[in-house]
């Protein structure tokens, strides 16, 4: 599967990941409220229709939701206990339920979701935290499901490239599974910043947060909120203050999965409010300075109207935390991360103002204020906006940053540019053609005419680049690092710097 000619080699491997609509997971399911349109609950309706059956009809119908569903989830009795007793609560007190009939309110209120139903884009790539000793380059690959509805979930594959630069991707494993979201932490900064947005950084708001620490939990923000709701005589608007401190709030949890779960059935699944319609473009990147986290990923939180940047750490792909991240410079998609800090501060990729590549400063990974442009459309090919295509990738001659442009019939192409290691606000070269771009057979899918990636992973000279088509699969290819800096063109700062250039 070939893209129109790019100004260097790049090696299609023939590699191509489509959705699997075998892979689902059990979610809670109420009639009525179903993820798209408006409604009312159904519950009281069904569930006295569940209360009329005979025992035998509720075994029967036991038996066909075990003979065609149980082996492919592994959580199976869990989900539907767990779902049961968000429903049963709704009966008379004191109603005595059979274990049978309680199973049947658990399997009548899920339902199976397809991760995969619509389509598989949208990929990121780092090493795997566990090496092999033979060689090769062991790698977690991050993908984007979209499912019924346009509902996004970021799930992974793993594989390894060989040391001839052979690359090989494993097949997912068969049970996908969440994980149950429990409290996380908040940062003060991030609940100011994002109440400022909301117009409430006032008196209530600092009344709460100037008697917290830096990092807190949901038991002191508690009691501040408390606090302030027993001061209520003195102040007004004390309902909206608690209202944003909460939407905020939510937005911090964490993931822990089962050790025994691959990490291909794993599925990070949208948990709050703001991130209900989906979790999108995941950028992982590995911190390389030693500092911890040692992985990070910017992802998009939509919540059906709004988008939001909230950020992902893990160590080892089983136990995940997520946070909001606030600032200016976060705001829109596409904020990536550098792999290191440079001079002491985080660096970041913004696009902010959603048509350029820009560079933010910040002393955390949560708070990203301001940010200066880069680099500005002028290309046919990116003549309606850029926005970058993962974290930049440290090399001896610069940070090599992946970009996407949007050109003529919304066609969506991969290019690159070089930034300064010391000064990355200093752009060095930029790749004046696309490096790659939709070709004859590229151009159909979910989303047609466009490749994109979440992030590259440099071996030595070469740079393995899987990259979503069509938003609807996932290619993979190679190419010299060192050609395509040498292709790039220099700047006309960086002429004038070093004229022999």
């Amino acid at each position: 599967m070939n893209a129109s000619p790019s100004p260097i080699r790049i090696d299609d491997l023939g590699i191509m990941l489509r959705p699997d609509h075998g892979r689902a997971i059990l979610r809670f399911f109420v009639p009525g409220l179903e993820d798209v349109g408006p409604g009312e609950s159904r519950a009281a309706g069904v569930i006295e229709r569940i209360m009329a059956l005979t025992d035998l009809q509720v075994d029967t119908a036991l038996r066909d939701i075990d003979e065609r569903l149980a082996d492919r989830h592994p959580n199976f009795d869990d989900v539907l206990h767990r779902n049961a007793e968000l429903v049963v609560q709704r009966l008379v007190p004191g109603t005595v339920l059979s274990a049978a009939r309680q199973r049947l309110f658990g399997a009548t209120f899920s339902h199976e979701y397809t991760i995969e139903g619509a389509a598989l884009c949208n990929p990121s790539i780092v090493r795997h935290p566990s090496q092999p000793d033979d060689g090769r380059t062991a790698f977690i690959l991050s993908v984007r499901g979209i499912g019924e509805g346009h509902r996004s979930s970021i799930g992974f594959r793993t594989g390894w490239v060989t040391s001839d630069g052979d690359v090989h991707i494993e097949a997912p494993g068969a049970l996908p599974c969440m994980a149950l979201a429990a409290p996380g932490v908040h940062r003060r900064a991030v609940l100011h910043r994002s109440l400022s947005d909301l117009g409430d950084d006032q008196e209530n708001a600092a009344f709460v947060l100037e008697g917290l620490p830096e990092v807190f939990d949901d038991s002191l923000l508690a009691a501040r909120v408390e606090a302030l709701a027993a001061d209520a005589a003195t102040r007004r608007n004390i309902d909206t203050t608690t209202t944003h401190l909460a939407r905020v709030a939510e937005s911090s949890y964490h993931l822990t999965f089962p050790m025994r779960s691959d990490v291909s059935e794993r599925v990070l699944w949208p948990q709050t409010s703001a991130e209900a319609h989906g979790m999108e473009d995941a950028r992982f990147v590995e911190i390389t300075d030693g500092s911890s986290p040692r992985y990070c990923a910017t992802y998009t939180a939509f919540d059906g109207t709004n988008i939001a940047q909230h950020l992902l750490t893990t160590d080892d792909f089983v136990s995940f935390n997520v946070s909001p991240m606030a600032g200016d410079a976060a705001k829109g998609k596409g904020l990536a991360l550098f792999p290191r800090k440079v001079h002491g501060q985080y660096v970041a990729l913004s696009r902010s103002d959603r048509e350029t590549n820009s560079i933010a400063f910040s002393d955390d990974l949560h708070c990203w204020d301001t940010s200066t442009i880069i680099q500005s459309p002028e290309l046919p090919w990116e003549i309606l906006q850029l926005g970058n295509c993962g974290s930049p990738i440290e090399t001896k001659a610069g940070w090599l940053v992946l970009t996407h442009g949007v050109g003529p019939l919304r066609t969506y192409s991969i290019g690159a540019i070089l930034l300064d290691l010391d000064e990355p606000m200093h752009v060095l070269k930029i790749a004046h053609e696309p490096v790659i771009r939709p070709g004859r057979l590229h151009r159909d899918g979910y989303v047609p005419n466009v490749v994109y990636t979440c992030g590259a992973l440099a071996i030595g000279d070469q740079l393995v680049l899987p990259y979503g088509v069509g938003d609807q699969a996932i290619a993979v290819a190679t190419l010299s690092i060192d050609e395509l800096i040498d292709s790039m063109r220099s700047t006309a700062r960086h002429r004038r710097s070093d004229p022999h250039d």
